[in-house]
């Protein structure tokens, strides 16, 4: 602990320049004396005071892993080689839409007039404002909405901030009562959390014998308690809803609302607007559709839009344009709380420098790159799917598709594709395809890369048992035990002393 006084005195013992030409101390021998040095002395001469920390959480010294620059910048090199990511190859994980993230957007967002304190006054930041206040205008186009919110931090936030609204909406118009939402069987599985995190009965909707909504099964579902139904489109089987149109009548027929899961858009980018369908409410997930960086941990955006009807109920605030403009004839922006918000969902506008990202890859693509980006992921699901050996039982598909491995284990099979080189699809669903082998190349990939993906499917195919099951082979780690691992995970360093 004498550490600690160490550096204060080290602190002490430097000066600064002061206006008069001479220099003074950081810290004066008073202030050095306060430090707490951690052996029994308070400053004051007296005893410390005990942590308020329970025992088993204090230490008496900081034990850190002692290595050179050399030995961690291998370390780090080491991991990063054995890591595969989007950077390295293919990643073709049906619904999670794994897609490349240009690095321009990084460069857009690592500008210096990017970084905004949440503090600061709407005067000084109107280039901000602005950038937020036209996002909300692409998203609500896209989209086919009226009203946009920026501030829910993830697609799943997104789902809860739609329901919420939505469930604002019901009880301002004295239909409290409603007190169930419909999710289809093949749904994401956020929506059937999202639903009851609302405070609503899950109502589970099943398939048709096609794998879309089965509407008799609808019609007897729908009732004067339904808030609403949740359904994305394409369908998670990457199948559009033909009947979409009088899906919504339904609902709407019963006094519900259409809730539209965004995870899809990319399949309908410049093509199709969920608010043209009859959707009320929608979330973006901007990494799945406009290449904002996916899941690690880190930060993310699922911004809301609803039709007019709903737009009084979103988060607040929202940043509108005034109607006058300033001195110098330029708009002016400002935030303002709409009529009967739910609140603030999230600190400042969202998380700031992802939209920043969102916004540069829209403004980068325009409409006529929207709508390419979304032919071309169709394009490059229905080749990869012409060329592997599995079945696919329902179609036609947009920008996904479900296989089936059949009497392999899918899992098996996923755990063989990286002996291969390749990242494997989603497995084990949706469950309405036995043995799922879920799999969305995305717009990215070229001709190259789907015949890469395409050989790694068609090795797998052709293998027995034994082999898959003894799968992965060339990794860097073999096959783990995956419940333990998620349930018993080795948080420190120190852990691995466990194995010594």
């Amino acid at each position: 602990m004498t550490g600690e006084r160490d550096a204060a005195q080290s602190r002490y013992d430097q000066a600064r320049y002061v206006e008069n030409g001479e220099y003074e101390p950081l810290l004066s021998e008073k202030d050095l004396t306060r430090v707490d040095i951690g052996d029994g002395d308070n400053g004051d001469g007296g005893e410390s005071t005990d942590s308020p920390l329970p025992d088993d959480l204090t230490r008496d010294s900081l034990e850190l892993p002692e290595l050179s620059e050399p030995e961690l910048a291998r370390h780090y090199t080491r991991l990063s080689q054995m890591i595969y990511g989007i950077d390295s190859g293919p990643y073709p994980l049906g619904s999670c839409t794994m897609k490349y993230n240009p690095k321009f957007t990084e460069d857009v967002a690592a500008l210096p007039s990017a970084a905004v304190h949440p503090d600061r006054s709407e005067a000084s930041v109107q280039g901000t404002l602005e950038l937020l206040y036209r996002l909300q205008d692409y998203l609500g186009r896209i989209g086919g909405m009226d009203a946009v919110t920026l501030q829910p931090p993830a697609g799943a936030a997104g789902e809860f901030v739609g329901i919420r609204v939505a469930a604002a909406y019901h009880e301002h118009n004295g239909e409290g009562h409603r007190n169930e939402v419909i999710v289809p069987e093949s749904a994401h599985g956020t929506n059937f959390a999202s639903a009851a995190l609302g405070g609503y009965d899950v109502v589970s909707l099943p398939s048709d014998d096609e794998g879309r909504v089965d509407l008799e099964a609808l019609e007897a579902a729908l009732s004067e308690n339904t808030a609403a139904l949740m359904l994305t489109n394409p369908n998670t089987l990457g199948l559009f809803e033909r009947d979409i149109a009088e899906i919504a009548e339904m609902v709407h027929d019963v006094g519900g609302l259409l809730y539209y899961d965004g995870a899809n858009l990319n399949a309908l980018l410049g093509r199709a607007r969920p608010g043209d369908m009859g959707f009320d409410v929608m979330h973006y997930n901007v990494h799945k559709t406009f290449a904002t960086p996916h899941g690690g941990g880190g930060p993310g955006a699922g911004p809301v839009g609803v039709v007019d009807e709903l737009a009084p109920f979103l988060p607040s605030p929202r940043v509108r344009k005034r109607d006058a403009n300033s001195k110098t004839g330029k708009p002016v922006y400002e935030r303002f709380e709409p009529e009967h918000t739910i609140g603030k969902v999230h600190g400042f506008d969202g998380n700031w420098l992802v939209l920043v990202k969102t916004f540069a890859y829209i403004a980068r693509l325009g409409d006529e790159g929207l709508a390419d980006a979304s032919a071309s992921a169709v394009l490059n699901a229905n080749y990869l799917a012409e060329q592997i050996d599995y079945e696919i039982p329902y179609g036609p598909f947009h920008h996904e598709f479900v296989a089936s491995a059949g009497e392999q284990d899918a899992a098996d099979v996923a755990k063989r594709m990286l002996d291969y080189g390749v990242h494997p699809p989603t497995t084990k669903w949706p469950e309405i395809v036995p043995e799922a082998l879920m799999t969305e190349p995305t717009e990215i990939e070229s001709k190259d890369t789907l015949d890469r993906l395409a050989a790694a499917f068609n090795a797998v195919a052709d293998e027995d048992a034994d082999t898959l099951e003894a799968a992965p082979e060339r990794t860097t780690a073999r096959r783990i035990d995956q419940t333990s691992a998620a349930r018993n995970p080795r948080l420190s360093w120190q852990a691995l002393a466990d194995d010594s």
